[in-house]
C-alpha cells in the first residue's frame, strides 16, 4: 500500500516527505481552506506542493459543469507534471473525467461513495478512485465495507482501455481517520491510503514500541 498525506499544509508534507513515507499528497477546497489559502495564490500553492513530492498532487476543481471541470482540469495539468485532477462523483464530472482522459490528463474521481459509482468512474477513465470511510462512520454506517466492495469489484474487470496510458486503476481510501482504518484497507488490498498527518503519526506509534525503548535507554544508563 502508498500513502498520500490528505492536506495542503507545506510544513506537513515537507516533514512527511523526509521520512520517505508519502509517495503523493491529496488536497481539496477544505484543507486549502483550513490554511488560509487564497484563490489567487491557489496555483501557486499546488505548484509548491509539487516541488516537495515526486508522486501525484490532487487539486480539485471546483466547478460544477463538464465544460468549466474541463477547463479547470486542465489549467490544473498545466502547473506541473505530477498534478492530478479530482473530480466529484456526479454525472457532469463522468463527462467532465471522460475529455480530461482524452486529453491525458489523470483524474482522481472523489466523493466515491458505492459500487456503482466507482464503476461508472473507472468506466469514465478515472486514473483514481477515491472512496470515503469517515464520511459513512459519520452516519453510522460501514465505511470499511463499503470500500472492500469497490476494490473487490474494479478487481474483476480490466479498465485499462479507458486510463490515461493504460494504466490501471488505483483505488484510494479516504477520509481515513485511524490506524485501524490503515490496516484494514491494506488487508482488503486498497492501492493507497490518503491519511492527514495526525493519522500518519499514530501509525508509527505502539505502546510496545514505546516501552521497549523505555527499557533499552534505561539499561543503556547503566552501561554509562
Amino acid at each position: 500500500m502508498k500513502f498520500f498525506l490528505d492536506t495542503a499544509d507545506l510544513a506537513e508534507i515537507e516533514e512527511a516527505a523526509s521520512w520517505g513515507a508519502i509517495a503523493g499528497v491529496t488536497t481539496n477546497p477544505t484543507l486549502y481552506a483550513k490554511i488560509g489559502g487564497k484563490l489567487s495564490d491557489f496555483h501557486n500553492h499546488i505548484k509548491r506542493i509539487c516541488e516537495l513530492v515526486d508522486g501525484p498532487v490532487s487539486a480539485e476543481s471546483v466547478a460544477m459543469e463538464r465544460n468549466e471541470i474541463v477547463r479547470d482540469g486542465l489549467e490544473l495539468a498545466a502547473i506541473a507534471p505530477n498534478v492530478v485532477v479530482k473530480v466529484p462523483t456526479m454525472v457532469e464530472g463522468l463527462a467532465a473525467t471522460k475529455e480530461l482522459a482524452a486529453h491525458g490528463v489523470p483524474v482522481n474521481m472523489t466523493l466515491c461513495f458505492s459500487v456503482p459509482q466507482a464503476l461508472l468512474a473507472a468506466r469514465a477513465g478515472a486514473r483514481y478512485i477515491s472512496p470515503f470511510i469517515g464520511r459513512f462512520d459519520d452516519i453510522s454506517d460501514d465505511g470499511l465495507a463499503q470500500v472492500e466492495s469497490i476494490v473487490e469489484a474494479l478487481g474483476n474487470y480490466d479498465f485499462s482501455e479507458s486510463t490515461v496510458n493504460g494504466e490501471r486503476i488505483e483505488v484510494i481510501a479516504a477520509s481515513v481517520r485511524s490506524a485501524h482504518h490503515v490496516t484494514q484497507c491494506a488487508l482488503m488490498g486498497a492501492d493507497i491510503a490518503t491519511v492527514p498527518v495526525g493519522v500518519l503519526k499514530k501509525m508509527v506509534q505502539h505502546p510496545l514500541t514505546d516501552a521497549g525503548l523505555e527499557s533499552f535507554m534505561k539499561d543503556w544508563e547503566k552501561v554509562q
